[in-house]
């Protein structure tokens, strides 16, 4: 008996470091080649769209202000959130592979864990940023320093990889046993789950832990946009209203755009991985990055002047 126990784990573990199939968004040849374009087209935007994002914010004084900080924070995590499962994709689609190594697997769940954790985070503190500008404007500067800005978002940083952790090491320590094919396009850990022969009773609690890590940023958006809201509607002038609502639009936009892909990936009652998954995921790992860059500077005036002055110096 102990020596089919012994034998199971040896084949558990041998089979563990054999790696995963990733069995990507479709099966069919010529859907293959139309995604691979997209996303080649989709991740070649989202790393200009944010670095330009970036740039602006740096090379233009106007914008050395906390509000601009914590979105060029936003950008940065967004490009290494993208690169962190398109890039695998793009690469195995040129060799001809689905394969990934059971360490790639796990590098691959941890950063995705823990970037989208900093970016709700992140998203947390721009609404927490914007709830004191609109409802103590004349001791913004004072709250709102740079050393609260700073460790903020080291805060952030910390909360995401803190999270990340414990979910990495507990999903290292089993065994996978028959079928290595992943039902998506990269390594999450829900998938993973369902393919270990081990007992994932401490992981699914962890994942419920984790859930509730994501919670508390959307709960602190909420209350800061409930103190917005409450602040605006004192306001007596329309004028000042459209303004503040203004302010606030771009980033209700992508906050409504990240944790609606979120809750359509999670929460929803477990069925076979199908294309409507998949394209729920893409947009939550691929298209919400892309399309943050673009919401928050079609929409703020101060941040199309940054681009405009940034073209026109790299064209002079």
């Amino acid at each position: 008996m102990r020596e089919e126990n012994q034998s199971s784990t040896q084949e558990g573990n041998q089979s563990s470091t054999l790696g995963f199939i990733l069995l990507g968004i479709t099966s069919q040849q010529e859907q293959e080649v139309v995604f691979f374009i997209l996303f080649l087209f989709i991740y070649s935007i989202t790393l200009i769209g944010n670095l330009l994002i970036i740039l602006a914010i740096r090379s233009d004084v106007r914008l050395h202000n906390p509000m601009y900080f914590f979105l060029a924070n936003l950008s940065f995590v967004d490009i290494l959130f993208s690169s962190v499962t398109v890039p695998k994709m793009l690469t195995n689609h040129l060799l001809g592979t689905k394969a990934i190594s059971f360490g790639g697997c796990l590098t691959q769940m941890y950063f995705m864990i823990a970037f989208a954790n900093t970016d709700s985070y992140i998203l947390a503190v721009m609404a927490y940023d914007r709830a004191v500008a609109i409802s103590r404007p004349l001791h913004y500067t004072t709250i709102i320093s740079p050393r609260p800005c700073v460790l903020l978002v080291v805060g952030s940083w910390v909360i995401g990889n803190t999270n990340a952790l414990p979910h990495t090491l507990l999903t290292a320590s089993l065994s996978f046993c028959g079928n290595h094919e992943v039902a998506n396009f990269y390594c999450d850990i829900s998938s993973l789950l369902k393919l270990s022969c081990s007992d994932t009773h401490l992981n699914v609690k962890m994942m419920y832990v984790g859930v509730g890590f994501f919670c508390v940023p959307l709960a602190g958006i909420i209350i800061s946009y409930i103190r917005v809201f409450a602040t605006i509607l004192q306001v007596p002038s329309t004028k000042g209203m459209l303004k503040a609502f203004s302010t606030c639009g771009s980033h209700l936009t992508v906050v409504s755009l990240y944790y609606g892909t979120v809750m359509g990936m999670y929460f929803h009652p477990p069925t076979s991985y199908s294309l409507k998954d998949a394209v729920i995921t893409a947009m939550y790992t691929a298209v919400t990055p892309l399309l943050n860059p673009f919401i928050y500077s079609l929409r703020n005036r101060d941040m199309k002047a940054a681009l405009q002055k940034l073209f026109s110096k790299g064209i002079s």
